[in-house]
């Protein structure tokens, strides 16, 4: 009988390990992907990709046992040979090969030229054909910086004393109401596809007092726009005992703070690679919805044509401003007008046609939408009237406030707009992995 008793540790080397030790001349085991050959005749230079990074190897004729034109792109090798220095190759290092082992081989020829440093080809093709296009080192990168932003969140919010949650994606009633929601059937009863874990989260604060989630969430918004997905993550956080919504505000500065010294710290290589300038977070300026509106308005010149939200050049235009006078790179506008929140945004005392609600602008994008939530029963179910809504499919999420909720708050953040902004991007499609939108749903 055999036992696992935990996991196998490979001979074969990573990157990473060939820079942290004394590796030059020794030989070593690497295994790979070939994502690219440049045959010089006597010497050939085989580039491998590996999780983190690129590595060059160096076959040299009568040395090497192996005839390298039989080797293609795309085949995983597993090579052996000498570590040595070399300033030019990636990492400053290059393997002396010996051997070359194939694991595998592709059956055809790659249809994007992914070793190039930019794939020259549309948004289109790359994603049609992602599970190659991603294999380019600058595409991956994307990625890696977007795990790094999960990390940040992750982390930060566990060292405040959040709880991480998992909600349901399946339910009976969408948590913003309205149309753009994606309707089911689920076992012969009608249901729709979570918009939000709205619902959830604030009833989970009755629980831990503090919660968050990193989960996908559904819109069914007939928008083909690049802002705009079917299908996003959503970075949600809910938090009790607040004393205002600038709690939440608070808090979603700290997130940043924290995650951009992360991705300095452990993804330089991924922010070099793409050129990032991280933005500054050392302090973001809040502004009213209104105040926001008027600021832009004469500034630039411009009529508000909607006193009830911002619209997309509205955004850029507040985020041009406070950039110019601040020199930030986040904005909060805050107390949006209530007809334009949910019925659960909480009301500001002093004028209730406005909430204790805002937004986060990015580089001229909304990437955050967050506040302070009715916590009073009573107060809520006079809201709903005062609304004409029925509480249908609201009753278990209402029992929660009937039986005590605290004054609390939160926020969701689009993960793929964040990402988008912070490395430059113009369409949300570029930074996710595999995009729903109207016309996709494949790869």
């Amino acid at each position: 009988m055999e036992f696992m008793e935990g996991v196998n540790r490979k001979d074969t080397l990573e990157i990473s390990e060939l820079l942290a030790g004394d590796y030059t001349g020794k030989e070593v085991k690497i295994n790979g992907a070939v994502h690219t050959i440049r045959d010089m005749g006597d010497v050939a230079f085989v580039v491998l990709r590996k999780r983190e990074g690129l590595l060059q190897c160096v076959y040299e004729e009568g040395v090497t046992d192996f005839d390298i034109k039989t080797l293609k792109e795309a085949s995983t090798v597993e090579v052996e040979g000498v570590v040595a220095v070399e300033d030019r190759a990636p990492n400053g290092i290059e393997v002396r090969l010996k051997t070359i082992k194939v694991l595998s081989e592709p059956t055809e020829p790659m249809p994007l030229a992914i070793s190039k440093w930019k794939l020259n080809t549309s948004l289109e093709a790359k994603l049609a054909m992602r599970p190659i296009s991603l294999r380019n080192v600058r595409e991956r990168a994307k990625f890696k910086i977007q795990e790094g932003i999960v990390r940040g969140f992750r982390d930060f919010l566990f060292k405040e004393g959040f709880t991480e949650i998992r909600t349901p994606k399946i339910g009976a009633k969408g948590a913003e109401g309205g149309a753009n929601m994606f309707r089911l059937e689920y076992f012969h009863r009608p249901a729709v596809l979570a918009q939000s874990p709205q619902f959830y989260k604030q009833m989970m604060v009755g629980v831990f007092d503090r919660v968050f989630e990193a989960a996908p969430v559904f819109r069914a918004e007939k928008h083909n726009t690049k802002r705009h997905l079917n299908e996003y993550t959503s970075l949600d956080f809910e938090m009790g005992y607040i004393d205002s919504f600038e709690d939440i505000m608070a808090m979603e500065t700290g997130f940043l703070q924290y995650t951009m010294e992360l991705l300095q710290k452990d993804y330089a290589k991924e922010l070099k690679m793409l050129n990032v300038v991280l933005p500054k977070v050392d302090k973001i300026p809040t502004v009213r919805f209104d105040e926001a509106k008027k600021l832009v308005s004469e500034k630039y010149d411009r009529q508000i044509k909607n006193p009830f939200d911002l619209e997309p050049e509205e955004e850029v235009l507040i985020s041009q401003y406070f950039k110019e006078e601040y020199d930030a790179d986040f904005v909060f506008v805050t107390h949006y007008p209530s007809k334009k929140r949910p019925v659960y945004a909480m009301d500001d005392p002093a004028d209730p046609t406005y909430t204790l609600s805002f937004d986060l602008l990015f580089r001229g994008m909304e990437i955050t939408t967050g506040g302070q939530r009715i916590h009073d029963y009573n107060m809520f179910m006079e809201k709903i009237a005062a609304r004409g809504m029925t509480t249908e499919g609201m009753e278990q999420y209402l029992s929660a406030f009937k039986h005590g909720m605290p004054p609390h708050g939160g926020l969701g953040l689009g993960l793929e707009r964040l990402t988008m902004k912070l490395i430059g991007e113009d369409n949300v499609r570029e930074t996710t992995l595999f995009p729903r939108d109207l016309s996709r749903l494949e790869p």
